[in-house]
């Protein structure tokens, strides 16, 4: 088995492209090997990952549709990786699983949620969109919409197992040895038979058509992020003259 931790605990693991292109090789890199037959994904420190790093790039403003195309392509195939990697992956979540790591720890297997770990999708409450719209393939269609469309980041372990996007919650001291027992479990099974029945689970999505509309979200999402709304150019003001913590506050003072 390997264990691929997520290593930027002062920033609660926010994804920047480097870590991304490190995770993608590292992956490619496990799914190569003869002797890995399961992933175990977790982060580092006080959170799994908090999500996409709002604070790279800094004042680079990508004007370019094209960049924009060029970013979020990177953003999905970090998070599909875990998808269509051929071994079992198994997320270990704790802390906070936002955003982007929200969407990665969905396109997991397996996903152990330690208790007092927080879910959620924000994106809308500031403008943009969702890299991999996995949530309503897991949830269906009402639960995903109102997780969506209101933003919420403040789904609790408990309603996460209830979604049926986690499938187990442990007290937190216990939940990286839980992780590590399904993928044992998992490796020590007919290494064929489970890549081939993985596989066979995944093409009954792609018989569903998951790929053309993960594609289609991912296409509206670079719309969004390439264009502007009121919201976005106010998130955006306050970040670069206040820093990222002032932006996030004045995004979550909204719905209070």
């Amino acid at each position: 088995m390997a264990v691929l931790t997520f290593n930027r605990p002062a920033v609660l693991n926010a994804f920047n492209n480097e870590l991304m292109r490190e995770t993608l090789d590292a992956v490619a890199a496990l799914n190569a090997s003869g002797t890995t037959r399961a992933i175990v994904v977790r982060g580092a420190g006080r959170a799994f990952s908090a999500g996409f790093d709002l604070k790279a790039g800094g004042d680079r403003v990508m004007e370019d549709v094209s960049d924009w195309e060029r970013q979020m392509k990177l953003q999905f195939d970090f998070i599909m990786q875990f998808w269509h990697s051929p071994k079992p992956t198994v997320a270990v979540a704790h802390g906070f699983c936002l955003a982007g790591a929200f969407e990665l720890m969905l396109a997991c297997d397996v996903t152990v949620a330690a208790e007092g770990t927080r879910f959620g999708e924000p994106e809308v409450r500031f403008g943009t969109g969702i890299v991999a719209m996995l949530l309503p393939w897991i949830t269906g269609p009402k639960q995903a919409k109102e997780l969506l469309l209101t933003g919420d980041d403040r789904i609790d372990a408990a309603d996460a197992l209830r979604m049926g996007i986690v499938n187990h919650v442990v007290p937190a001291d216990q939940a990286f040895d839980k992780g590590m027992a399904i993928a044992r479990t998992m490796a020590k099974a007919a290494e064929r038979s489970v890549r081939m029945t993985k596989r066979a689970i995944n093409a009954q999505y792609e018989a569903m058509g998951l790929s053309g509309a993960l594609s289609t979200a991912l296409d509206m999402d670079v719309l969004l992020n390439a264009g502007s709304s009121p919201e976005k150019r106010e998130f955006a003001r306050i970040r670069k003259e206040q820093g990222v913590k002032a932006a996030l506050a004045w995004r979550d003072a909204r719905f209070k």
